[in-house]
């Protein structure tokens, strides 16, 4: 029996609704349940959409109740008395941990226990407070793993981080296979998918409109499919009627499996100003369609080769990127090809690999604990 199974694990995630790092602490949950361990989950902010495995403590629902100063403080007492209750080995933590007064509590005065820290963004804002002396006091010499190879390599150097490792996102390859033959009502015959949140200033769903509206798509009746939900649903809504697009692009709202509609498209885009790891591109190639992405930080180009499994364009580029489509649509061997290899470029992304990435890091947690908590 491996050394991290009968470990009590708890994962402290943002939430488990609608996101991609939510989506992988809920998958994380049910890779280290497979391992054996006793898992739990503390949500800050209440709302599942994800299916997980083990015992879910959602502090959420306090913040719901009383989203006050106070209200905080409570909620930190109420998290520090559940971490001493159910004396946990390993606290994983998936939160992005830009505030700099909470993020000096917690890591200072309640996890006294050893601790991983999970990177999922490329976007310092994003992932760490505004102090970088905080940062590198808080986490020089705490585990911390991200989902790229460019960002370890960018947090390692701006913060002085000395233990840091990449651990991709799991996926479960299988169920999205099994989820993806679900029956959908509304058929679309010829299409193109984005899915995803749809929040501009992240994803850049403009650059998108309009290489799709210079691309020759929409005269071969390809139409545009976007899933998802976000803060800038209005804002992308009136872009679309602004590029007079809006007979060819069909917008849905957010679901909870969007395979069957991935598994139908011609091929899926993402156009991000940046990324952790896009979970959308796995996820696509392994339902065999492939990927048009820019070529953004950081993720996509540590999954797509170029003319093998799917193209990377130049970002910012609408011309590029619309004649990316384009050779998409009219280079049938070039599409052929990237189809074909989709699948098994993959492999190595699966929760089978994935959970011996976690095994080690866990096991390693272990063997450290008394030099370095």
């Amino acid at each position: 029996m491996s050394k991290s199974n009968n470990k009590k694990i708890c994962i402290v995630a943002q939430s488990l609704s609608k996101g991609g790092a939510e989506r992988s602490s809920a998958l994380l949950s049910k890779m280290l349940f497979s391992l054996g361990c006793d898992v739990h989950i503390v949500t800050v902010l209440s709302g599942v959409d994800y299916e997980y495995s083990g015992t879910l403590f959602n502090l959420g629902e306090l913040k719901d109740k009383r989203d006050t100063f106070f209200g905080r403080l409570h909620r930190l007492q109420v998290f520090k008395k559940y971490l001493k209750t159910h004396q946990f080995d390993v606290i994983i933590d998936n939160r992005s941990r830009v505030q700099a007064f909470t993020e000096f509590i917690i890591t200072t005065f309640i996890y006294k226990i050893p601790t991983v820290y999970v990177i999922h963004n490329f976007e310092t804002s994003k992932s760490f407070t505004k102090y970088a002396w905080l940062n590198t006091l808080l986490y020089k010499n705490k585990m911390m793993t991200c989902v790229s190879s460019e960002a370890k390599m960018k947090f390692e150097t701006q913060f002085k981080l000395n233990r840091i490792k990449v651990i991709y996102n799991g996926f479960d390859f299988k169920t999205i296979a099994l989820q993806s033959q679900e029956q959908i009502a509304d058929q679309i015959a010829d299409y193109i998918i984005y899915y995803g949140r749809i929040d501009d200033d992240h994803k850049n769903l403009k650059l998108l409109l309009e290489a799709y509206k210079q691309s020759k798509l929409i005269a071969q009746k390809i139409k545009l499919l976007i899933l998802g939900d976000g803060p800038d649903i209005q804002a992308i809504e009136n872009y679309i009627k602004q590029l007079q697009i809006n007979d060819n692009v069909v917008f849905k709202g957010f679901t909870s499996n969007p395979y069957p509609y991935v598994k139908n498209a011609k091929f899926t885009l993402l156009t991000s100003r940046h990324e952790g790891f896009p979970m959308v591109i796995p996820e696509s190639l392994s339902l065999e369609v492939p990927v048009i992405s820019v070529d953004c930080k950081s993720g996509p180009s540590e999954v797509i080769t170029n003319g093998f499994n799917g193209l990377l364009v130049e970002n910012y580029n609408a011309k590029a990127l619309a004649d990316a489509l384009n050779s998409f649509i009219f280079d049938l061997d070039l599409y052929t090809k990237c189809k074909s290899n989709a699948k098994k470029s993959v492999e190595q992304f699966s929760v089978e690999y994935i959970s011996k990435d976690w095994q080690n890091v866990i096991n390693t947690l272990d063997e450290t604990s008394k030099t370095n908590f």
